[in-house]
């Protein structure tokens, strides 16, 4: 086997561009599908049905779907109907905040109802709101059991994004696939992308894991 270097040094600068991508997306997606995670995950906790009803359809239409057709249908379908054109970018952005929340609402959730209901009804007793109650008493406790679920999904979705290629986001799997196909070459690519992938899985888990130990 005739292995390249100089064709991976080539593309260097076009796959540390991917990365960035990669990580921009991800952190997007992390940050837009907490947000809604934990508004889904607060409704599916309702005794409202009209909120629990259909944040319990959300999650288990985001987490019982593959994600490429979720890219596929927010891609060509979901994003031209707002701007009237595809973007890659936003329907990658999109796409996987969506997912993300879907996982996220069980980890809030699952968060919240492992603290012992006897504080709740001890933050009531004081005069505050459930408001206050969720907001001063339940989560402060609750997101630090939910860390390492956390930074799972984080890893997780950094992994996804290689599925963007498909639709041709500038990630760093496109850039991998542009290697291939300019000199058809497969272990080059591959595995400088999985080398690159693993870095960044890697880094990201000692840091979830010293940031676990101090909080």
């Amino acid at each position: 086997m005739d292995f390249r270097f100089d064709i991976i040094i080539e593309y260097i600068p076009l796959l540390l561009k991917g990365t960035l991508w990669t990580v921009g997306i991800s952190m997007l997606s992390i940050l837009f599908g907490s947000v809604l995670g934990l508004a889904v995950g607060l409704g599916k906790m309702s005794r409202r049905g009209y909120l629990r009803w259909p944040t319990s359809i959300y999650v288990n239409f985001f987490r019982g779907t593959p994600l490429l057709v979720q890219i596929l249908l927010v891609h060509f379908g979901v994003v031209p109907l707002f701007i009237g054109t595809t973007n890659a970018i936003i329907a990658s952005i999109v796409a996987l905040s969506l997912n993300s929340a879907g996982y996220m609402a069980e980890i809030f959730r699952a968060g919240i109802q492992s603290i012992d209901k006897g504080q709740t009804e001890a933050a009531h007793s004081l005069g505050l709101t459930h408001f206050q109650t969720m907001k001063s008493v339940i989560l402060p406790q609750a997101i630090k059991r939910m860390i390492p679920p956390f930074g799972n999904e984080f890893i997780v979705l950094i992994k996804d994004s290689s599925l963007f290629a498909v639709i041709a986001a500038p990630e760093l799997m496109y850039w991998s696939n542009a290697m291939r196909s300019q000199y058809f070459k497969v272990w080059e690519p591959y595995l400088t992308a999985a080398l690159i992938y693993f870095i960044l899985t890697y880094s990201l888990s000692k840091l979830l894991a010293y940031l676990e130990r101090k909080v």
